[in-house]
């Protein structure tokens, strides 16, 4: 039998009131509430974690351009008011990544459409509510260092590549 894997997952999904918005966004998914009561989670928030209050303002990535834009230094990480937070968001993807680390976890279940933990989709910067193909600052960190990031839509997909990771063949 392979060894048990721990999973990050967005705090958010949990129930925890860190949104921006000062809400949550939990998940009532079967499989995610076995591996809570098998104890394989790590809820995390990468935004609370950096130090910014919750609730705090809306941000998004400039121009839509993506985590791995803003890893390289070739975005920013905006306020709807045009305060620059990207350090922040650094700040915290790293910390993720420092969690991920310490619990050896290779998966990770984020919040969609945030820009920290995006895996597919992140807001255009204009503050419309359009999306874009991308990545938040978070999951292209995380990714980078071989973690595996699903959204809260695709938990059957990582359910397949934990047991992946659990049983290899």
């Amino acid at each position: 039998m392979g060894r048990v894997e721990r999973i990050l997952v967005s705090a958010c999904l949990m129930g925890r009131e860190v949104r921006y918005d000062g809400g949550a966004k939990r998940s009532d998914d079967a499989l995610l509430a076995g591996w809570r009561a098998e104890g394989r989670l790590v809820p995390f928030c990468p935004e609370v974690e950096c130090g910014l209050p919750v609730p705090r303002p809306p941000a998004e990535i400039e121009g839509g351009a993506g985590g791995a834009a803003v890893l390289a230094g070739a975005a920013r990480v905006l306020t709807a008011q045009g305060a620059d937070v990207t350090a922040a968001f650094l700040t915290g993807a790293q910390a993720a990544l420092d969690v991920a680390r310490s619990f050896g976890v290779r998966i990770a279940i984020l919040k969609e459409g945030s820009p920290s933990c995006g895996s597919l989709t992140v807001y255009d910067g204009g503050f419309r509510g359009r999306r874009l193909p991308g990545q938040g600052v978070t999951t292209a960190l995380l990714e980078l260092h071989g973690v595996r990031v699903f959204d809260e839509s695709r938990i059957g997909d990582a359910a397949r590549h934990l047991a992946g990771l659990e049983h290899p063949a």
